[in-house]
């Protein structure tokens, strides 16, 4: 009996990737999906306007926080990209000019898709936990749905769901509160 010997992919491999593709590095795997789909866009884009300027800006809302579309994140051996996260000002006082990130944010939001839906649960949210991320949001297009998790003794723990036209007041983000379905339109 034979083993095929496993290759764990390197950050060059992620060089070599047609702009089109996303790739990340879970578990020494190089995963890669299409850039988002228009409905998938429209999510995250959404939420970002939403919290960008009350958080990162502190116009309308209290400030304190750095908000990055699509940040690069270098959590132990894995290269993740969320689609959202954020870093409260007091731990990243300053926004370094690097091409990736070491400090794991203090917030993650996840916009699912058919394509990443299994890996962003299955994969990703445990090393979201391990890295000690104290709040992610996974956002759903196609039911319409928000879910706020919150980490507790190194487990997440489902705080809330919100749905189609739902008014948002959720952690990490609650001193503002948006209708979910501007999400959506």
């Amino acid at each position: 009996m034979s083993a095929t010997a496993r290759k764990f992919a390197t950050y060059e491999d992620l060089f070599d990737l047609p702009d089109h593709l996303v790739g990340e590095i879970i578990h020494g795997q190089l995963i890669t999906h299409p850039r988002p789909a228009s409905r998938h866009a429209a999510a995250s884009t959404g939420v970002s306007g939403q919290i960008y300027n009350p958080f990162h800006q502190g116009r309308g809302g209290p400030g304190g926080w750095r908000i990055l579309f699509e940040p690069e994140l270098h959590l132990g051996p894995h290269i993740l990209v969320p689609d959202l996260a954020g870093w409260r000002r007091e731990r990243m006082p300053e926004l370094p000019d690097v091409a990736f990130f070491t400090l794991p944010p203090d917030w993650v939001c996840e916009v699912l898709s058919p394509g990443t839906a299994r890996t962003d649960r299955a994969d990703k949210m445990p090393i979201y936990a391990a890295q000690g991320i104290p709040f992610l949001w996974l956002i759903d297009p196609a039911p319409r749905t928000l879910e706020v998790f919150l980490l507790r003794d190194g487990r997440w723990s489902l705080e809330h769901v919100y749905q189609e036209d739902d008014e948002v007041r959720a952690v990490p983000f609650d001193a503002i509160a948006f209708p979910l379905a501007d999400l959506w339109s």
